[in-house]
Protein backbone atom coordinates (compact mmCIF):
# COMPACT_ATOMS: atom_id res chain seq x y z
CA UNK A 1 0.00 0.00 0.00
CA UNK A 2 1.25 3.61 -0.58
CA UNK A 3 0.97 6.64 1.29
CA UNK A 4 -1.88 8.87 0.85
CA UNK A 5 -4.25 11.74 1.75
CA UNK A 6 -7.80 11.04 1.66
CA UNK A 7 -9.93 14.27 0.67
CA UNK A 8 -13.96 14.33 0.10
CA UNK A 9 -15.46 17.41 1.50
CA UNK A 10 -18.63 16.92 -0.33
CA UNK A 11 -21.78 16.50 2.01
CA UNK A 12 -24.18 13.76 0.88
CA UNK A 13 -28.00 13.94 1.20
CA UNK A 14 -29.36 10.66 0.42
CA UNK A 15 -32.91 9.41 0.71
CA UNK A 16 -36.58 9.88 -0.27
CA UNK A 17 -38.00 13.55 -0.27
CA UNK A 18 -34.70 14.57 0.60
CA UNK A 19 -34.90 17.86 -1.98
CA UNK A 20 -36.96 18.98 0.51
CA UNK A 21 -33.37 20.24 2.19
CA UNK A 22 -32.49 21.95 -0.87
CA UNK A 23 -33.14 25.52 1.00
CA UNK A 24 -31.79 24.70 3.51
CA UNK A 25 -28.35 24.03 1.74
CA UNK A 26 -28.55 26.97 -0.43
CA UNK A 27 -28.40 29.66 2.74
CA UNK A 28 -25.11 30.45 2.81
CA UNK A 29 -24.05 30.79 -0.66
CA UNK A 30 -26.07 33.50 -2.05
CA UNK A 31 -29.15 34.78 -3.57
CA UNK A 32 -28.68 34.24 -7.75
CA UNK A 33 -28.36 30.75 -8.86
CA UNK A 34 -27.84 29.29 -12.24
CA UNK A 35 -29.68 25.84 -13.19
CA UNK A 36 -27.93 23.93 -15.49
CA UNK A 37 -29.80 20.17 -16.77
CA UNK A 38 -29.56 18.30 -20.25
CA UNK A 39 -32.75 18.20 -22.68
CA UNK A 40 -35.66 18.46 -21.23
CA UNK A 41 -36.38 14.79 -19.25
CA UNK A 42 -36.52 16.53 -15.73
CA UNK A 43 -39.64 18.60 -17.31
CA UNK A 44 -41.28 16.02 -18.48
CA UNK A 45 -41.03 13.98 -15.41
CA UNK A 46 -41.51 16.87 -12.81
CA UNK A 47 -38.65 16.96 -10.92
CA UNK A 48 -38.04 20.26 -12.70
CA UNK A 49 -41.53 22.30 -11.29
CA UNK A 50 -40.23 20.39 -7.61
CA UNK A 51 -36.74 21.93 -7.90
CA UNK A 52 -38.43 25.33 -8.75
CA UNK A 53 -40.57 24.71 -5.91
CA UNK A 54 -37.58 24.60 -3.57
CA UNK A 55 -35.55 27.33 -5.35
CA UNK A 56 -38.38 29.76 -4.47
CA UNK A 57 -38.65 28.57 -1.34
CA UNK A 58 -35.17 29.72 -0.86
CA UNK A 59 -35.97 33.57 -2.18
CA UNK A 60 -33.03 32.90 -4.91
CA UNK A 61 -33.04 34.29 -8.51
CA UNK A 62 -32.48 31.41 -10.88
CA UNK A 63 -31.18 31.61 -14.31
CA UNK A 64 -31.48 28.55 -16.34
CA UNK A 65 -28.76 26.57 -18.51
CA UNK A 66 -30.71 23.93 -20.33
CA UNK A 67 -29.52 21.67 -23.22
CA UNK A 68 -25.93 19.92 -21.71
CA UNK A 69 -25.21 17.02 -24.32
CA UNK A 70 -24.96 13.32 -23.18
CA UNK A 71 -20.71 14.04 -24.18
CA UNK A 72 -20.80 17.71 -22.84
CA UNK A 73 -19.32 20.40 -24.80
CA UNK A 74 -16.71 22.64 -24.56
CA UNK A 75 -19.63 25.20 -26.04
CA UNK A 76 -21.76 24.77 -23.66
CA UNK A 77 -19.45 25.47 -21.13
CA UNK A 78 -18.48 28.70 -22.79
CA UNK A 79 -21.95 29.71 -22.63
CA UNK A 80 -22.54 29.02 -19.35
CA UNK A 81 -19.22 30.76 -18.06
CA UNK A 82 -20.57 34.07 -19.91
CA UNK A 83 -24.29 33.33 -17.78
CA UNK A 84 -22.31 33.62 -14.52
CA UNK A 85 -20.60 36.48 -15.37
CA UNK A 86 -23.58 38.33 -16.77
CA UNK A 87 -25.57 37.80 -13.91
CA UNK A 88 -22.96 37.52 -11.30
CA UNK A 89 -23.64 34.34 -9.87
CA UNK A 90 -23.21 32.96 -6.92
CA UNK A 91 -24.11 29.32 -6.93
CA UNK A 92 -24.62 26.48 -9.79
CA UNK A 93 -27.10 24.04 -9.10
CA UNK A 94 -26.77 20.48 -11.67
CA UNK A 95 -29.86 19.16 -11.83
CA UNK A 96 -29.17 15.20 -14.18
CA UNK A 97 -26.55 13.00 -14.31
CA UNK A 98 -23.01 12.76 -14.85
CA UNK A 99 -22.83 15.02 -17.90
CA UNK A 100 -24.97 17.72 -16.45
CA UNK A 101 -22.56 17.79 -13.11
CA UNK A 102 -19.04 17.59 -15.19
CA UNK A 103 -20.39 20.50 -17.38
CA UNK A 104 -21.04 22.34 -14.47
CA UNK A 105 -18.02 21.44 -12.61
CA UNK A 106 -16.02 23.12 -15.69
CA UNK A 107 -18.49 26.35 -15.90
CA UNK A 108 -17.92 26.68 -12.17
CA UNK A 109 -13.73 27.06 -12.57
CA UNK A 110 -14.19 28.37 -16.17
CA UNK A 111 -16.42 31.73 -14.45
CA UNK A 112 -13.73 32.23 -12.17
CA UNK A 113 -10.72 32.24 -14.87
CA UNK A 114 -10.03 34.89 -17.21
CA UNK A 115 -8.52 32.99 -19.85
CA UNK A 116 -10.41 30.36 -22.19
CA UNK A 117 -12.16 27.49 -19.88
CA UNK A 118 -10.70 25.27 -21.91
CA UNK A 119 -7.09 25.58 -21.14
CA UNK A 120 -8.11 24.03 -17.21
CA UNK A 121 -9.56 21.17 -19.16
CA UNK A 122 -6.12 20.46 -21.23
CA UNK A 123 -4.63 21.34 -17.85
CA UNK A 124 -2.70 24.17 -19.00
CA UNK A 125 -3.90 26.43 -16.29
CA UNK A 126 -4.86 24.50 -12.94
CA UNK A 127 -7.71 25.83 -11.46
CA UNK A 128 -7.39 27.36 -7.81
CA UNK A 129 -10.79 28.66 -7.56
CA UNK A 130 -14.50 28.06 -8.18
CA UNK A 131 -18.05 29.24 -7.97
CA UNK A 132 -19.62 26.91 -5.36
CA UNK A 133 -22.60 23.97 -6.60
CA UNK A 134 -23.99 21.30 -5.61
CA UNK A 135 -25.75 18.68 -7.28
CA UNK A 136 -29.43 17.08 -7.31
CA UNK A 137 -28.40 13.59 -8.99
CA UNK A 138 -30.93 11.48 -11.58
CA UNK A 139 -28.73 8.93 -13.17
CA UNK A 140 -26.77 5.96 -11.43
CA UNK A 141 -23.28 6.03 -12.91
CA UNK A 142 -20.38 8.01 -12.79
CA UNK A 143 -19.73 9.34 -9.32
CA UNK A 144 -19.12 13.08 -10.56
CA UNK A 145 -21.63 13.80 -7.44
CA UNK A 146 -19.13 13.30 -4.82
CA UNK A 147 -15.72 13.55 -6.61
CA UNK A 148 -13.43 16.48 -8.18
CA UNK A 149 -13.55 14.68 -11.57
CA UNK A 150 -14.96 16.00 -15.12
CA UNK A 151 -15.02 15.13 -18.91
CA UNK A 152 -15.20 17.60 -21.65
CA UNK A 153 -15.62 17.33 -25.41
CA UNK A 154 -14.48 19.77 -27.97
CA UNK A 155 -16.76 18.95 -30.97
CA UNK A 156 -14.36 21.59 -32.98
CA UNK A 157 -11.26 19.32 -32.86
CA UNK A 158 -12.76 15.72 -31.67
CA UNK A 159 -11.19 15.88 -28.44
CA UNK A 160 -12.47 14.83 -24.94
CA UNK A 161 -10.60 15.10 -22.07
CA UNK A 162 -10.82 14.08 -18.53
CA UNK A 163 -9.50 16.70 -15.83
CA UNK A 164 -10.00 17.89 -12.19
CA UNK A 165 -9.20 20.24 -9.04
CA UNK A 166 -9.48 20.08 -5.35
CA UNK A 167 -11.70 23.32 -5.96
CA UNK A 168 -14.67 21.22 -7.94
CA UNK A 169 -15.87 18.81 -5.57
CA UNK A 170 -19.84 19.34 -4.91
CA UNK A 171 -20.59 21.30 -1.54
CA UNK A 172 -23.30 18.87 -1.44
CA UNK A 173 -25.11 16.88 -3.57
CA UNK A 174 -28.84 15.21 -2.87
CA UNK A 175 -29.34 11.79 -4.04
CA UNK A 176 -33.32 10.43 -4.14
CA UNK A 177 -33.57 7.07 -5.74
CA UNK A 178 -37.18 8.32 -6.86
CA UNK A 179 -35.47 10.59 -9.31
CA UNK A 180 -34.13 7.68 -11.20
CA UNK A 181 -37.47 6.01 -11.70
CA UNK A 182 -37.60 7.32 -14.66
CA UNK A 183 -34.50 6.48 -16.48
CA UNK A 184 -34.98 4.18 -19.41
CA UNK A 185 -33.65 1.00 -19.94
CA UNK A 186 -30.79 1.63 -22.07
CA UNK A 187 -29.22 4.48 -20.06
CA UNK A 188 -29.73 2.37 -16.73
CA UNK A 189 -27.58 -0.33 -18.26
CA UNK A 190 -25.31 2.54 -19.03
CA UNK A 191 -25.15 3.69 -15.57
CA UNK A 192 -24.18 0.01 -14.75
CA UNK A 193 -21.34 -1.00 -16.77
CA UNK A 194 -19.76 2.84 -16.06
CA UNK A 195 -20.05 2.33 -12.22
CA UNK A 196 -18.57 -1.15 -12.75
CA UNK A 197 -15.98 0.38 -15.41
CA UNK A 198 -14.82 2.61 -12.34
CA UNK A 199 -14.41 0.14 -9.74
CA UNK A 200 -12.25 -2.28 -12.57
CA UNK A 201 -10.25 0.04 -13.14
CA UNK A 202 -9.30 1.18 -9.77
CA UNK A 203 -8.84 -2.92 -9.16
CA UNK A 204 -6.05 -2.83 -11.74
CA UNK A 205 -3.11 -1.54 -9.92
CA UNK A 206 0.37 -2.40 -8.95
CA UNK A 207 0.41 -1.91 -5.18
CA UNK A 208 0.57 -4.90 -2.97
CA UNK A 209 -0.83 -5.42 0.76
CA UNK A 210 -4.35 -3.62 -0.15
CA UNK A 211 -6.58 -6.56 0.93
CA UNK A 212 -9.11 -4.27 2.10
CA UNK A 213 -9.21 -2.55 -0.99
CA UNK A 214 -9.56 -5.12 -3.07
CA UNK A 215 -12.60 -6.96 -1.05
CA UNK A 216 -14.21 -3.38 -0.88
CA UNK A 217 -13.94 -3.46 -5.00
CA UNK A 218 -15.11 -6.77 -4.98
CA UNK A 219 -17.94 -6.32 -2.84
CA UNK A 220 -19.57 -3.29 -4.89
CA UNK A 221 -18.51 -5.12 -7.87
CA UNK A 222 -20.50 -8.38 -6.87
CA UNK A 223 -23.91 -5.85 -5.41
CA UNK A 224 -24.27 -4.50 -8.60
CA UNK A 225 -24.42 -8.07 -10.67
CA UNK A 226 -26.53 -9.29 -8.37
CA UNK A 227 -28.86 -6.05 -8.20
CA UNK A 228 -28.64 -5.20 -11.68
CA UNK A 229 -31.31 -7.88 -13.26
CA UNK A 230 -33.43 -7.62 -10.27
CA UNK A 231 -33.79 -3.84 -11.42
CA UNK A 232 -33.92 -4.45 -15.40
CA UNK A 233 -36.95 -6.52 -14.21
CA UNK A 234 -38.43 -4.15 -12.36
CA UNK A 235 -37.54 -0.40 -13.19
CA UNK A 236 -39.61 1.27 -10.28
CA UNK A 237 -37.93 -0.78 -7.55
CA UNK A 238 -37.12 1.69 -4.60
CA UNK A 239 -35.21 -0.63 -3.00
CA UNK A 240 -33.57 -1.26 -6.54
CA UNK A 241 -32.99 1.88 -7.84
CA UNK A 242 -31.42 2.69 -4.03
CA UNK A 243 -29.13 -0.17 -4.02
CA UNK A 244 -27.99 1.21 -7.49
CA UNK A 245 -27.40 4.55 -6.33
CA UNK A 246 -25.50 4.27 -3.82
CA UNK A 247 -23.42 1.92 -5.40
CA UNK A 248 -22.52 4.11 -8.39
CA UNK A 249 -21.59 7.32 -5.62
CA UNK A 250 -19.38 4.60 -3.72
CA UNK A 251 -17.71 3.57 -6.95
CA UNK A 252 -16.46 6.85 -7.83
CA UNK A 253 -15.70 9.24 -4.67
CA UNK A 254 -12.10 7.93 -4.08
CA UNK A 255 -12.81 5.69 -1.27
CA UNK A 256 -11.93 2.68 -2.85
CA UNK A 257 -8.48 4.02 -4.14
CA UNK A 258 -6.99 4.96 -0.97
CA UNK A 259 -3.26 3.71 -1.28
CA UNK A 260 -2.98 2.75 -4.80
CA UNK A 261 -2.98 4.25 -8.28
CA UNK A 262 -5.67 2.59 -10.24
CA UNK A 263 -5.38 2.04 -14.53
CA UNK A 264 -7.45 4.14 -16.04
CA UNK A 265 -5.97 3.46 -19.65
CA UNK A 266 -9.53 2.22 -21.19
CA UNK A 267 -11.35 5.18 -20.12
CA UNK A 268 -8.55 7.25 -22.30
CA UNK A 269 -8.97 4.59 -24.79
CA UNK A 270 -12.89 5.17 -25.00
CA UNK A 271 -12.97 9.11 -24.92
CA UNK A 272 -10.93 8.88 -28.21
CA UNK A 273 -13.74 7.14 -29.86
CA UNK A 274 -16.60 9.46 -28.09
CA UNK A 275 -14.56 12.44 -29.14
CA UNK A 276 -14.75 11.32 -32.57
CA UNK A 277 -18.18 9.25 -33.10
CA UNK A 278 -20.10 10.67 -29.86
CA UNK A 279 -21.26 7.48 -28.91
CA UNK A 280 -22.10 6.82 -25.27
CA UNK A 281 -19.47 6.72 -23.12
CA UNK A 282 -20.73 3.79 -21.42
CA UNK A 283 -21.61 1.86 -24.49
CA UNK A 284 -18.18 2.33 -25.46
CA UNK A 285 -16.41 0.96 -22.18
CA UNK A 286 -18.70 -2.56 -22.23
CA UNK A 287 -17.16 -2.88 -25.56
CA UNK A 288 -13.41 -1.73 -24.99
CA UNK A 289 -13.05 -3.21 -21.11
CA UNK A 290 -13.02 -6.65 -22.18
CA UNK A 291 -10.57 -6.18 -24.69
CA UNK A 292 -8.21 -4.05 -22.82
CA UNK A 293 -8.07 -7.07 -20.06
CA UNK A 294 -7.20 -9.55 -22.46
CA UNK A 295 -4.44 -7.02 -24.32
CA UNK A 296 -2.59 -6.62 -20.66
CA UNK A 297 -3.53 -10.28 -19.32
CA UNK A 298 0.41 -11.18 -18.53
CA UNK A 299 1.07 -8.20 -16.53
CA UNK A 300 -0.48 -10.01 -13.58
CA UNK A 301 -2.19 -13.21 -14.26
CA UNK A 302 -2.82 -13.69 -10.82
CA UNK A 303 -4.76 -10.36 -10.17
CA UNK A 304 -6.97 -11.75 -13.25
CA UNK A 305 -7.57 -14.74 -11.88
CA UNK A 306 -8.25 -13.68 -8.22
CA UNK A 307 -10.90 -11.23 -9.97
CA UNK A 308 -12.62 -14.45 -11.81
CA UNK A 309 -13.02 -16.55 -8.57
CA UNK A 310 -14.05 -13.96 -6.56
CA UNK A 311 -16.76 -12.06 -8.34
CA UNK A 312 -17.43 -14.30 -11.52
CA UNK A 313 -17.57 -17.64 -9.70
CA UNK A 314 -14.86 -18.78 -11.58
CA UNK A 315 -13.49 -22.84 -9.88
CA UNK A 316 -10.17 -21.73 -8.98
CA UNK A 317 -9.26 -25.36 -9.71
CA UNK A 318 -10.76 -25.72 -13.35
CA UNK A 319 -7.75 -24.40 -15.06
CA UNK A 320 -4.22 -23.15 -15.32
CA UNK A 321 -4.49 -19.83 -14.09
CA UNK A 322 -4.28 -18.20 -17.37
CA UNK A 323 -7.44 -19.86 -18.37
CA UNK A 324 -9.17 -19.12 -15.08
CA UNK A 325 -8.43 -15.35 -15.87
CA UNK A 326 -9.95 -15.70 -19.19
CA UNK A 327 -13.04 -17.32 -18.41
CA UNK A 328 -13.64 -14.40 -15.99
CA UNK A 329 -13.25 -11.86 -18.95
CA UNK A 330 -15.66 -13.99 -21.03
CA UNK A 331 -18.24 -13.68 -18.38
CA UNK A 332 -17.67 -10.12 -17.45
CA UNK A 333 -18.04 -9.53 -21.04
CA UNK A 334 -21.19 -12.29 -21.11
CA UNK A 335 -22.78 -10.41 -17.97
CA UNK A 336 -22.76 -6.93 -19.75
CA UNK A 337 -24.12 -8.31 -22.77
CA UNK A 338 -26.90 -9.81 -20.67
CA UNK A 339 -27.62 -6.85 -20.20
CA UNK A 340 -27.88 -5.26 -23.58
CA UNK A 341 -24.89 -3.43 -23.24
CA UNK A 342 -23.12 -3.47 -26.79
CA UNK A 343 -20.04 -5.78 -27.31
CA UNK A 344 -18.44 -4.59 -30.51
CA UNK A 345 -17.98 -1.18 -32.05
CA UNK A 346 -19.93 -2.41 -35.30
CA UNK A 347 -22.63 -2.15 -32.81
CA UNK A 348 -22.49 1.65 -33.41
CA UNK A 349 -21.55 1.59 -37.53
CA UNK A 350 -18.26 1.90 -36.12
CA UNK A 351 -15.06 0.75 -38.57
CA UNK A 352 -11.61 1.10 -39.04
CA UNK A 353 -11.43 4.08 -41.09
CA UNK A 354 -10.33 6.31 -37.83
CA UNK A 355 -8.14 3.81 -35.67
CA UNK A 356 -5.22 5.62 -36.01
CA UNK A 357 -6.63 8.97 -35.60
CA UNK A 358 -8.32 7.44 -31.80
CA UNK A 359 -4.90 5.79 -31.28
CA UNK A 360 -3.55 9.43 -31.49
CA UNK A 361 -5.60 10.70 -29.59
CA UNK A 362 -5.13 8.49 -26.77
CA UNK A 363 -1.47 8.82 -26.89
CA UNK A 364 -1.67 13.07 -27.37
CA UNK A 365 -1.03 13.18 -23.34
CA UNK A 366 1.84 10.72 -23.65
CA UNK A 367 1.53 7.05 -22.36
CA UNK A 368 -1.71 6.26 -21.04
CA UNK A 369 -2.39 3.15 -18.22
CA UNK A 370 -0.93 2.88 -14.36
CA UNK A 371 -1.50 -1.00 -14.15
CA UNK A 372 0.42 -1.62 -17.56
CA UNK A 373 1.53 1.79 -19.74
CA UNK A 374 0.22 1.31 -22.87
CA UNK A 375 2.10 2.93 -26.42
CA UNK A 376 0.43 3.92 -30.00
CA UNK A 377 0.57 0.29 -30.70
CA UNK A 378 -1.18 -1.37 -28.44
CA UNK A 379 -4.09 1.67 -28.14
CA UNK A 380 -4.16 0.04 -32.18
CA UNK A 381 -4.45 -3.50 -30.82
CA UNK A 382 -7.43 -2.72 -28.31
CA UNK A 383 -9.39 -1.06 -30.76
CA UNK A 384 -8.91 -3.45 -33.58
CA UNK A 385 -9.91 -6.28 -31.22
CA UNK A 386 -13.24 -3.95 -30.26
CA UNK A 387 -14.60 -3.61 -34.30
Amino acid sequence: MENFTFYNPTKLVFGKGQLNTLPEELESYGKNVLLVYGGGSIKRNGLYNEVMDQLHKAGVTVTELSGVEPNPRLSTVQKGVELCREHSIDFLLAVGGGSVIDCTKAIAAGAKYEGDVWDIVLRKHIATEALPFGTVLTLAATGSEMNSGSVITNWETNEKYGWGSPVTFPKFSILDPVNTFSVPKDHTVYGIVDMMSHVLEQYFHNSTNTPLQDRMCEGVLTTVMETAPKLLEDMESYEHRETILFNGTIALNGMLQMGYRGDWATHGIEHAVSAIYDIPHAGGLAILFPNWMEHVLDTNVDRFKQLAVRVFGVNEKSGSDNEIALEGIRRLREFWSSLGAPSRLADYDIDDKNIEKMAEHVMSRGAVGNFKSLAYDDAVAILRASL
